[in-house]
């Protein structure tokens, strides 16, 4: 099936992705805007995982307020090069990760920041909760592991849902606009505040 231009200006428009690779998605889902526009997707993480090893060390701090100034948050995102720091892309996604940080909470980025002392605090809490719930002591530790992968995705920025769509992870997120952008992005580190909470650990 022959490809029109108006195929190719619509899919480019929708994916931001370059014209040879709209192209063949296009050829390859026989004109099928859905399966060309899931063929990209694909590609493009493909293309984010590989990107992973590259050093990132230019990129924005995102400095935001929420609430009248109720919470506050800055988050440090790098990607490789000025040029895409600049870019309007990679600003309106640290803008919203940093929306992400104000409206959710999370207290880490990725699983591996969580002190393990933490999580064997957690899993304790779970299974005693388990247990004052009556459920068997057989059933115990795959309850208390299934409250902690609930923690985790509640605590961890990267495994949170992403506020616009609770369909997509926030390194779903990422992943896309590695994608999208071509460089490696990283989330290296951010800090929330809200007015009138202890300052105590």
């Amino acid at each position: 099936m022959a490809v029109t231009i108006e195929q190719i200006k619509e899919l480019r428009e929708a994916t931001g992705a370059g014209i040879l690779d709209v192209r063949k998605a296009l050829e390859q889902a026989n004109g099928d805007f859905a399966k060309a526009v899931d063929f990209l997707r694909e590609k493009g993480l493909a293309t984010a995982a590989k990107r992973a090893d590259h050093e990132a060390s230019e990129g924005t701090v995102e400095l935001y307020s929420h609430g009248n100034g109720r919470v506050g948050v800055m988050v440090e995102v790098n990607c490789e090069t000025d040029f895409v720091a600049r870019s309007e892309p990679f600003r309106t996604f640290t803008h919203e990760l940093a929306l992400q940080i104000a409206a959710a909470a999370p207290r880490y980025i990725r699983e591996t920041d969580i002190p393990e002392a933490e999580m064997e605090h957690e899993r304790q809490i779970a299974r005693t909760r388990a247990l004052e719930e009556g459920k068997p002591e057989a059933v115990l530790d795959r309850i208390a592991e299934g409250r902690l992968t609930k923690f985790k995705d509640e605590v961890c920025l990267l495994r949170q849902a992403y506020i616009r769509d609770d369909n997509v992870t926030i390194e779903n997120l990422l992943m896309q606009n590695v994608a999208a952008i071509g460089e490696n992005i990283v989330i290296r580190r951010f800090v929330r505040w809200e007015l009138g909470e202890s300052t105590a650990s």
